[in-house]
């Protein structure tokens, strides 16, 4: 993809001082305590990168929320959406309409033969909400499984099943129960290698199962390759030993792809890496890059047949609004034409791996790198030897604040998590552009080297 030297726009502080201030008198921002945040005003962004009103330049290693998998303002996704714009702004989600049913039509063929309906949601959160629910009223039963290591979003039902610390101050649902998924750099089964640690974390996940009574659990529910929480690579075997738990207790698998989905894992859905399918599978983020808000829950058969006579009961003002369909129809689109998911697949492999671990080789603090396509994660740690956190969990720390400053001030902005820094470039990133964020990066943990204890 080409590359921006220059700002698409000229800079404006004045603007930008009118945006923060505009920002800090009216808008109250998540997840924030709100007198102790100093959001960054951006102007514009194109391709891999965003300016900010100083006419600064940073490389974007987080796709914001890691959901710019084709990055900013791609030019045939803008113009699908200034067409849709024209045609037809929005209709109410009882009526039929173009975008809405060729969205459904391209997300329902990369899923797969079994699955031919989409329930279009407003986003990931609301999509878990509605594909609890499809599976409690399709199997006439209530629990739900989830990680302990895990995000779902920030609905009743959503945050939950989610397993990090925000899920504390909102456990309000009912019905969930987690448990811990395969993480073989930190255990919790004792494994000494991928094969022991997947083969313990499925018998884990049946004796949850047992104890919580088969008859009782209507879903498991896990992302395909756990984001927010780690980027958690499930190894070879575990997702098929849960398809098999599945169905041998009669439970649904929903697959949360709101993160791994739409070439993230350098395929189309990160759960394509096994040789088994979900019964839902969720999504947002990539399915149009965020610009449009747009989720989803891709249905099996199986599970639309149960409502084919019976009322499903949930439903969305703007579900599947035109605007957003038009925008995920332009995405999937161009993500074929310029073979954007494949583009996912070879970067990780001969690029960003590759360089990753050279990274480690250079800065002790890299306990693990792990990851896949263009979804990574490096474990930062105080020791390699106890692997104790660079950060706390559900913590930061100055090492980590320190590293994030760094990059930022020399143009790069990398996606912090407690002790980890996640890579997450957009799935379109060029090779020379991904090793401009690599300098940046070895600068940045040049400053934290320090903070390595050694044995």
């Amino acid at each position: 993809m080409s590359t921006h030297s220059e700002p698409p726009i000229a800079a404006n502080p004045a603007k930008g001082q009118e945006v923060f201030d505009l920002d800090r008198a009216h808008v109250f921002h998540s997840w924030s305590a709100q007198s102790l945040i100093s959001p960054l005003p951006i102007a514009t962004g194109r391709g891999s990168y965003f300016w900010d009103f100083e006419g600064n330049r940073y490389l974007d290693f987080s796709c914001q929320l890691v959901f710019t998998n084709i990055g900013f303002q791609h030019p045939k996704v803008v113009k699908a959406i200034q067409d849709q714009a024209e045609l037809l702004t929005t209709v109410a989600p009882q009526a039929a309409n173009a975008a809405r049913g060729e969205a459904a039509k391209r997300i329902t063929e990369l899923a797969g033969e079994k699955h031919q309906k989409v329930f279009f949601t407003n986003g990931g959160a609301d999509a878990v909400e509605n594909a609890i629910r499809m599976a409690r009223i399709h199997t006439h039963k209530h629990k739900i499984l989830s990680f302990y290591r895990s995000y779902h979003g920030n609905t009743t039902s959503a945050i939950t099943a989610t397993g990090d610390p925000r899920r504390w101050p909102n456990e309000y649902a009912y019905g969930h129960v987690h448990f811990f998924g395969p993480y073989l750099y930190r255990s919790s089964f004792w494994a000494k290698n991928e094969e022991e640690e997947c083969e313990r974390a499925l018998k884990h996940l049946e004796e949850v199962i047992i104890f919580e009574g088969p008859n009782t659990i209507a879903a498991i529910l896990i992302e395909s390759v756990v984001g927010t929480a780690g980027v958690l690579i499930p190894p070879k075997g575990y997702l098929e030993g849960v398809r098999a738990l599945a169905d041998k207790y009669g439970i649904l698998w929903i697959a949360d792809e709101v993160m791994s989905g739409f070439g993230r894992t350098g395929k189309w859905f990160g759960y394509q890496h096994s040789s088994v399918e979900p019964d839902l599978l969720v999504f947002a983020k990539g399915v149009n890059s965020g610009y449009v808000p747009l989720g989803g829950v891709v249905i099996s058969e199986e599970v639309a047949a149960t409502f084919d006579e019976k009322v499903f009961p949930g439903g969305l003002t703007y579900s599947g609004h035109p605007l957003a369909c038009a925008s995920a129809v332009a995405t999937i689109d161009a993500m074929k034409e310029e073979k954007i998911v494949e583009n996912a697949q070879d970067l990780g492999e001969r690029v960003i791996g590759p360089a990753l671990r050279d990274l480690a080789q250079r800065h002790q603090v890299i306990g693990e790198v792990r990851g896949v396509g263009v979804f990574w994660a490096l474990d930062l740690v105080k020791n390699r030897q106890s692997r104790e956190p660079l950060a706390p969990y559900g913590q930061s720390s100055e090492a980590i604040n320190l590293f994030v400053s760094e990059c930022k001030k020399n143009g790069l902005m990398p996606f912090n998590n407690f002790n980890r820094i996640h890579v997450v470039p957009p799935c379109n990133i060029s090779e020379r552009e991904f090793m401009e964020g690599i300098a940046i990066m070895d600068k940045a943990f040049d400053a934290i080297d320090k903070y390595y204890e050694k044995s």
